[in-house]
């Protein structure tokens, strides 16, 4: 081996030692290869392998160890894939139960809209009967003051009625039939104004609902159950009934065969 030339400055003769030395490890590996080559010939006369380290391959430096790396994160997703599809695999065992689970879930949802159609059924009806509710309210809501009121127009009536006729002819007495008449149509006219009705079934059906019955008498030629007179005149609010007519009907003869009316219903 050469020495080292004293003339080369300090970067040359570095360079120039690692070439040396370079040199010397190949010639020392080549001469280690071919005793190790003549102490245990290989049968079939390739090349033995040598091993690689784990991330290593026959390419060095990093873009060799980054390709290693992706390929090695591709195997594992690979593995990790299968993995998943296993455990698909061994979910299909479950079907039954799923299915089990899948009814159950849908007869719940049923039941749920059943009730929920029930409850939208109930508070459509709750909001109609309120309206209804309110409706009545507003239409009878003067039905106690009303009631009171009928008696005022009765006293009007029996004024009236008492008065024979003979007097109301008199010029003296005629300014106050005439005002009295006059207070009772007013009265009337604010009943009508208001839904109050008034009642007076002259030679009519007698009708339970609205109609009370407080004699009966045999009459010559009247059907049984006619009314012959009216005791007391009835009053409506609307439809509904505030007093009824207290009447008097006619009675079936015995002898003529007709039914006798039932004045109970």
């Amino acid at each position: 081996m050469n020495e080292l030339n004293p003339h080369l400055d300090f970067r040359q003769t570095l360079a120039y030692s690692q070439f040396q030395n370079f040199i010397l490890y190949n010639t020392t590996a080549n001469n280690t290869e071919t005793m190790s080559t003549e102490q245990n010939p290989a049968p079939d006369n390739k090349p033995q392998e040598t091993e690689k380290p784990a991330g290593f391959t026959d390419l060095t430096g990093p873009a060799a160890f980054k390709a290693q790396t992706k390929k090695s994160a591709q195997e594992n997703a690979t593995e990790s894939e299968i993995e998943d599809a296993l455990a698909n695999i061994g979910n299909l065992s479950d079907a039954p139960q799923n299915a089990e689970a899948i009814a159950k879930l849908e007869q719940s949802l049923a039941e749920t809209k059943d009730q929920l159609i029930r409850t939208i059924a109930d508070m459509e009806n709750l909001r109609k009967r309120s309206m209804r509710e309110r409706e009545d309210a507003m239409k009878y809501a003067i039905s106690g003051f009303a009631r009171d009121l009928l008696d005022v127009s009765d006293t009007f009536r029996r004024a009236l009625d008492s008065i024979p006729e003979d007097l109301k002819v008199d010029d003296r007495i005629t300014p106050l039939v005439s005002g009295i008449e006059a207070m009772e149509r007013a009265l009337l006219a604010c009943f009508e104004k208001n839904g109050i009705r008034k009642i007076e079934p002259i030679e009519e059906a007698f009708d339970p609902n609205f109609h009370e019955v407080m004699f009966e008498a045999p009459v010559p030629g009247k059907p049984s159950g006619t009314i012959i007179q009216i005791i007391e005149p009835g009053y409506l609010l609307h439809d509904r009934l505030l007093r009824p007519a207290r009447v008097g009907i006619s009675k079936a003869d015995q002898s003529s065969g007709q039914h006798e009316i039932d004045t109970q219903a």
